[in-house]
């Protein structure tokens, strides 16, 4: 069973003391991580940027001024990015076409879908599942995501409450008056894939809740026998997240904690998940890495990819992912650099045995191969500073509570940020700063 966390404000008491604020464009903490020690500017970047969109290039629909100045610094005259970019959001509700063009709009700059890593973006490497009938929950165009990653037999929560119209009975308005003299047919679900928040969470709930307690079967009487459930896939555990209100809105993260703790009411039992991506999972970030990787190829850039900064608003999320995943590369990737050497041109290396999840997605991957990610964060967003001048603390960043995902275990020192600026503008000039970039 898994133990219940401490308040975070005492899990920080013997956090050490904070920092002093920096100005604009210099860092909160460590040693530069970049080339700044190189008395030569450098041209070619061997660092990539990993942004957040909501509460860092946008407030709900809303541009964020300081968006646009950041872009124009990098990209050149013809439009094309100075360094690898790779958009990182939790959001998993529109195809990665969709929000690529959405962000071109926005930033004033040509983005392609290969720079946009939505939440659900990993899921193309779990082709374990593409063959089979999954239960996908969310909203937005539900099916085109689905297909587009892959599945070939994806049914929505809509299609499953039309096929067994008696199981959805919270709101009585919505109960069929006549009942169906039988159920349809319908083939076993074999795993749930949960992209995102749901506009009727009632109905959601209801509905996973009977395929997990059936072993796929919905409309048949729960069995004891159906534990360990069928396969649950989720996507984006942001508690909550920021729009135009003046306070954060319920994100999936919400959603999950409703189901978790029904299941668990139900049947004593924990829900297991097969997988959790989106940030601050490290299946999320070393895809990322990935596609920073791949660009940097495509654009013939011989320098190997050191750095990557992670450019977010959300200390749970973008702030924790991030120096999670440096932690990783710290412990587990001077051997993997070496695998990915000795494979070069070749198929990837297997990862070392003591961190494959079990699941096989790494082999669908190169092994990580930058040295370092550097979390920054920026004041745009979910993360308030306290004051005009006050020094951010760890205290002052989460209050009382870890608001992040059951799953992962508390650590003060990932929800320390490596830099604190005010915008996404000012996170630019930092890291160009730090790298010693000057392209030409």
């Amino acid at each position: 069973m898994r133990r219940a966390l401490p308040p975070l404000r005492a899990l920080l008491g013997a956090a050490r003391p904070p920092r002093p604020p920096a100005p604009r464009g210099q860092g909160m903490r460590g040693p530069p991580a970049g080339r700044s020690g190189h008395s030569a500017p450098c041209v070619l970047p061997s660092f990539g940027f990993l942004f957040d969109i909501d509460g860092v290039l946008v407030r709900g629909r809303t541009p964020i001024p300081a968006a646009r100045a950041a872009f124009g610094k990098l990209v050149n005259p013809q439009g094309q990015f100075l360094v690898p970019v790779v958009f990182v959001t939790n959001a998993g509700n529109c195809l990665r076409q969709k929000k690529a063009e959405q962000l071109s709009h926005l930033l004033g700059v040509p983005i392609s879908q290969d720079q946009v890593m939505m939440s659900h973006s990993p899921l193309r490497m779990f082709k374990r599942y593409h063959k089979k009938c999954v239960l996908v929950s969310g909203q937005g165009p539900l099916l085109d995501i689905a297909r587009d990653l892959g599945f070939c037999q994806p049914i929505t929560i809509d299609t499953l409450r039309e096929k067994r119209p008696l199981l959805d009975a919270v709101d009585h308005d919505r109960r069929p008056n006549v009942l169906s003299p039988s159920a349809v047919e319908l083939p076993k679900i074999e795993a749930v894939v949960l992209f995102g928040e749901p506009v009727r969470w009632e109905t959601s709930l209801q509905l996973i809740i009977d395929v997990l307690l059936t072993s796929g079967y919905p409309g048949n009487p729960y069995g004891q026998e159906s534990y360990p459930h069928i396969p649950v896939l989720a996507c984006n555990m942001d508690l909550m997240w920021v729009a135009e209100a003046q306070s954060p809105r319920f994100g999936h993260g919400t959603f999950m904690v409703c189901l978790e703790n029904i299941y668990k009411k139900i049947t004593g039992r924990d829900l297991k998940y097969e997988a959790l991506m989106g940030k601050p999972s490290r299946l999320t970030y070393q895809y990322a890495e990935h596609l920073i990787r791949a660009q940097a190829l495509q654009r013939s850039w011989e320098q190997p990819i050191q750095t990557l900064y992670a450019v977010g608003d959300n200390v749970m999320t973008d702030v924790y992912g991030a120096n999670l995943y440096n932690r990783y590369l710290q412990q587990s990737c001077p051997r993997a650099r070496l695998q990915a050497k000795a494979a070069a041109g070749t198929a990837p290396a297997q990862l070392p045995q003591h961190i494959q999840p079990g699941l096989g997605w790494d082999s669908e991957l190169a092994p990580a191969a930058a040295a370092r990610c550097r979390s920054v964060l920026v004041c745009t967003g979910v993360y308030d500073p306290p004051s005009e001048g006050a020094v951010p603390s760890r205290d002052s960043v989460a209050e009382n509570v870890f608001h992040g995902h059951r799953d992962f275990s508390f650590d003060p020192a990932l929800v320390e940020p490596d830099h604190i600026v005010p915008d996404v503008d000012a996170a630019v000039d930092l890291v160009f700063q730090l790298e010693n970039f000057a392209p030409r």
